[in-house]
């Protein structure tokens, strides 16, 4: 045979294999064909390399680099789905419909893929283009990193031109062989498999998002209509007929009574599936009502998505730990034993304070119920009393703090009980660690390992002993080699350059978190002058209350404080404000004025503070959170659910490139 043919003929052999392993589940060859098959492709393109063509199983393990995402505008956008959290949600959905198009009408209900929404563009049945859906009408071009995910077909079944939409996911088995790797690796493990998928999609290096093993579903077509067919459910079923994957537990429902079992059903099995799901979606099937009923801004009126309660698992409450923070609250601490829960596996959770202990009536041994509040923070939201024994014993908080013994106070209006001691071990400890960390002065080397065998060692009592530490001392310090302190002390010499917010936010002062510490070094632009402001000037400044300001006051009232300043200016630790100021810049310039921003994922170009800085400096305000009144979203690589939520809520995302647009070097301010 030509070998030429004998090449197309193996490519079309391997894409068979392929769909009916990753997209049908069911293999009609073992592993062994596909792998000989495999190796007399690479063979014919190591001696060929002209022939290679797109749709070649070859060009799914990645290799290129990429220098970047362009943006990729939709031709249709990609809305948004709005929410329902109750059959009464449904129910005025279902109303609302029926109003518009009349009774005679039927759902398409789907599973909601817990994963990253996505488009593929084919022309004449090639894969060209893939991309995210960004903020639905500019999304970012990721069609190498698409093309590395076996069940998406290089070449369609008939020679169609389409825009097809789905949903890329991590499977739970992908979820957990990725993070048992990079936990041996000793890098950060990813919260759940939507992160993962999201932050495998945004990868630079093709090979990265192809060690992955990502899968997709793809639900949609931008526009069904060009594919001769009537109902959304026919669209799918013709979607499957080209090879493409799609979920095959979706169902029609005539009537609510058959939506409301379907979710029932779905709510039961979820755990069984082997990707994860947070929801059902439900579409209006005929087609031509879809046209009728039309879109909103950012969602259409023909679909809602039914999003599942939060998950809630049972286990048991071994004991309560106290810990004492920084700022003395003594914190109790649920141990649990461990239970897998939206994702991770759970074994802590806070339980803020006493009173909340009783009000939820919570006991030692108790079998109580836990969830994650926002799917990410551990919560215990109850106890299940009639599982007790008798055994389970009530919780008090002590009288003393559990280091140091001193006696502890409720201070007016609070409902935590405090150490007020300064010389408190536990928060002399929080307090070192806080001073060194990332948001504060940024003393690389200075882990909470470090700072602990430090203070254990009695080589630092407060923060200034960090500046007098010499070679010697720390060179004594477990795994502390020559290099390593070197460049501690290194790092220790670099951060008395920081400008006045860093430290001041470092201090620990109650209340004065980083912005504020930024707006109060940013006004008063010395510690000198700061420390002898009264509470009314105070007050004056932006974004600073009667209840911060008396905090800042008893601060510097305080003598040991004026003891430790001394200490710090003897080191040559910097006290004046050397930041950017929104005022430097014309009124033009200010391309965030006003606007909120979230910065998300890891970013390559900027530190996490140094990002923040510019954009304030460019007149914007950083928040922590994504939500209804968040204008931006600035993401890095490997962003989660913050970036989720931002395409769900329809936000405008930036890369880091977007960003660096704005740096002056750049043309920007």
């Amino acid at each position: 045979m030509d070998e030429k043919k004998r090449y197309q003929e193996v490519i079309d052999l391997l894409n068979r294999y392929s769909h009916e392993y990753y997209v049908m589940d069911q293999p009609t060859v073992e592993d062994v064909v596909y792998d000989q098959l495999n190796q007399e492709l690479l063979a014919i393109e190591e001696r060929h390399p002209d022939w290679i063509t797109s749709d070649s199983p070859s060009q799914r393990v990645g290799g290129e680099v990429l220098e970047g995402f362009v943006k990729v505008a939709h031709q249709t956008p990609m809305l948004s789905l709005g929410n329902a959290f109750s059959q009464e949600d449904l129910l005025n959905f279902d109303r609302q419909v029926r109003e518009k198009v009349g009774d005679e009408r039927e759902y398409m209900c789907e599973l909601k893929i817990d994963g990253l929404a996505v488009s593929l563009i084919y022309e004449n049945g090639i894969y060209k283009q893939g991309a995210t859906r960004g903020d639905g009408t500019i999304g970012e071009d990721i069609t190498a990193n698409l093309r590395t995910i076996r069940s998406v077909p290089m070449k369609l079944r008939q020679p169609f031109s389409i825009e097809v939409r789905g949903e890329a996911y991590m499977p739970k088995k992908s979820f957990k062989e990725l993070n048992e790797i990079r936990e041996e690796e000793g890098q950060m493990l990813f919260a759940n498999p939507r992160n993962a998928a999201a932050g495998s999609l945004r990868q630079l290096d093709t090979k990265v998002a192809a060690k992955r093993n990502l899968d997709i579903f793809l639900y949609s077509v931008a526009d069904f209509g060009e594919m001769g067919v009537a109902k959304h459910s026919e669209g799918l079923e013709m979607l499957a007929d080209l090879g493409l994957k799609v979920n095959k537990e979706r169902r029609v429902c005539q009537t609510m009574e058959e939506v409301f079992a379907y979710i029932e059903e779905w709510t039961e099995k979820r755990a069984s599936l082997d990707y994860d799901i947070d929801g059902i979606v439900l579409k209006v099937n005929d087609l031509s009502q879809q046209e009728t009923l039309g879109n909103r801004v950012k969602t259409p009126r023909w679909s809602i998505a039914y999003k599942f309660p939060a998950e809630e698992v049972p286990t048991k409450l071994l004991d309560i730990e106290l810990n004492v923070g920084r700022t003395g609250v003594v914190t109790p601490t649920a141990v649990l034993e461990p239970a897998f829960v939206a994702g991770t596996t759970v074994s802590r959770a806070s339980l803020h304070n006493e009173d909340l202990i009783h009000e939820k009536d919570i006991r030692i041994g108790d079998t109580v119920v836990i969830k994650k509040a926002g799917d990410i923070i551990p919560e215990v939201i109850r106890s299940i009393p009639e599982e007790r024994d008798g055994t389970q014993t009530e919780f008090h908080m002590p009288e003393i703090c559990p280091t140091c013994g001193s006696e502890l106070v409720r201070l007016e209006e609070e409902v935590a009980l405090r150490c007020i001691n300064p010389k408190c071990p536990a928060q002399l400890k929080e307090g070192l660690i806080h001073f060194v960390s990332r948001n504060a002065m940024n003393i690389d080397g200075l882990g909470e390992k470090v700072v602990m065998q430090l203070f254990d060692q009695q080589l630092i009592q407060d923060v200034a002993d960090l500046y007098f530490l010499s070679k010697e001392e720390l060179l004594k310090l477990e795994r502390m080699g020559e290099k390593s302190v070197t460049n501690l002390l290194h790092s220790i010499e670099v951060s008395k350059e920081n400008s006045l917010e860093r430290l001041l936010f470092g201090l620990g002062i109650r209340h004065v978190g980083a912005k504020a510490a930024r707006t109060l070094a940013m006004k008063f632009e010395t510690i000198d002058r700061l420390k002898e402001a009264a509470k009314e000037e105070l007050t004056e400044t932006p974004d600073v209350g009667e209840i911060m300001a008396d905090s800042v006051v008893t601060y510097f009232e305080n003598e040991e404080v004026h003891e430790l300043l001394n200490e710090l200016k003897k080191a040559g630790v910097n006290m004046t404000y050397t930041g950017p100021r929104p005022s430097d810049l014309d009124e033009e310039a200010l391309v965030f004025k006003d606007k909120t921003v979230v910065l998300t994922g890891k970013l390559e170009q900027f530190t996490r503070n140094d990002a923040k800085a510019l954009i304030e400096q460019l007149g914007g305000n950083v928040s922590g959170s994504v939500s209804k009144k968040t204008d931006l979203v600035v993401a890095g690589s490997d962003a989660g659910s913050k970036l989720a939520k931002a395409q769900e809520l329809g936000i405008t995302v930036l890369s880091e490139a977007d960003l660096l647009n704005y740096l002056p070097d750049k043309g920007g301010v």
